[in-house]
């Protein structure tokens, strides 16, 4: 049986977001497009499965905004139910809460994250939480001022970490699920490495571990996690680069494999991805190997419901190519599968 998922991507020269099937052996077919917004960029699935979330990358007078649509049942196909303003500039990320009541964003442009409510029907209600970042850093040409990358609610929805290219902090909020606020943490943030401009962020499914990639520096930062009272503590950085890589190259997305034996990340520059093995009882990394992903600038990627494929999204190659995952070893495997989809950015598997 095929496996459902949606491509967003940068309208400057595709149709908008795209409804596409992987197939037992790896083909891909793109099955429809929905149009209508501008740079649906990243996506969130509501846990349900019948709406889904898009980040609009604009730049323009009164920031970007965020589009909701509903999921057509077995077909998958969308339909569009309302935006709502992201309160801010370059909405890069979005994230759903795992009861499926909020939406989450992260404004890359000025720095802020918002929190907006999930209506019954899936339309998004204007925004009922807001913080806004302060701070720099030492890379003066992208770390003059906060950048937020990212932001995830945790396994429990008790609170959520929003990843700062621009202050190499990764900030916790506390979460109010009833009143859909965002309020600083104590301590409100942990630092990483000065210059690592932290992008993406991941939980381990056993709750007590999560991973920073970090954009500038290349490299994952390794995390313990304290659930109950929503502290970060630093294990490890890691790089994401094969020994003796000394061209440009900038991460972007992380993962935690299906089996949560594996974290892969993207490199951008060097157009790969690197798979490292979890070690169960400390969180620790072990770097396994790094695989051309066949195309440039994989800016994201999306791992199969089973866990035996990765699609690789490459924003400057206008493609998605399919690797095997091999669960047992970790080994990525490229199977010479693609499909073109102008300025892919984001998978998101149903």
């Amino acid at each position: 049986m095929a496996d459902t998922f949606y491509v967003g991507t940068y309208t400057g020269k595709s149709k908008g977001i795209y409804l596409c099937q992987l197939s037992a052996t790896g083909a891909i077919t793109i099955v429809d497009t929905t149009g209508g917004v501008s740079n649906p960029s990243f996506l969130a699935l509501h846990p349900s499965k019948r709406f889904l979330y898009a980040a609009c990358e604009t730049y323009a007078a009164g920031g970007g905004t965020i589009a909701a649509f509903a999921i057509e049942g077995a077909s998958g196909k969308l339909s569009p139910l309302n935006t709502q303003s992201a309160k801010g500039q370059g909405p890069c990320h979005v994230a759903v809460d795992h009861h499926g009541r909020y939406v989450a964003a992260a404004n890359y442009g000025d720095g802020t994250v918002v929190c907006l409510p999930i209506q019954p029907d899936g339309r998004l209600g204007p925004a009922t939480g807001f913080q806004a970042h302060k701070g720099s850093s030492v890379n003066k040409s992208r770390q003059n001022e906060p950048h937020a990358h990212s932001i995830n609610f945790d396994p429990d929805d008790h609170f959520a970490v929003a990843c700062d290219l621009g202050t190499d902090r990764a900030y916790i909020y506390r979460f109010d699920a009833g009143k859909g606020t965002l309020t600083p943490n104590d301590p409100p943030s942990v630092e990483l490495t000065p210059g690592a401009g932290p992008r993406h962020f991941a939980f381990h499914p056993n709750k007590r571990f999560a991973y920073a990639i970090n954009e500038l520096n290349n490299t994952v930062t390794a995390f313990l996690w304290d659930g109950s009272k929503g502290r970060l503590e630093t294990i490890e950085s890691v790089t994401t680069l094969p020994d003796g890589f000394s061209g440009e190259s900038y991460t972007a997305e992380v993962q935690v494999h299906p089996s949560g034996q594996f974290l892969l990340g993207s490199n951008r520059g060097h157009d790969s991805l690197a798979v490292f093995a979890i070690d169960g009882r400390t969180g620790k990394l072990k770097l396994l190997g790094v695989t051309p992903t066949g195309g440039k600038n994989p800016r994201h990627f999306g791992i199969s419901p089973k866990g035996d494929f990765v699609l690789a999204a490459h924003q400057n190659t206008d493609n998605i190519t399919v690797l095997r995952f091999d669960a047992r070893t970790g080994k990525l495997t490229p199977t010479g599968q693609s499909v073109e989809i102008p300025a892919a950015v984001c998978v998101r598997f149903v």
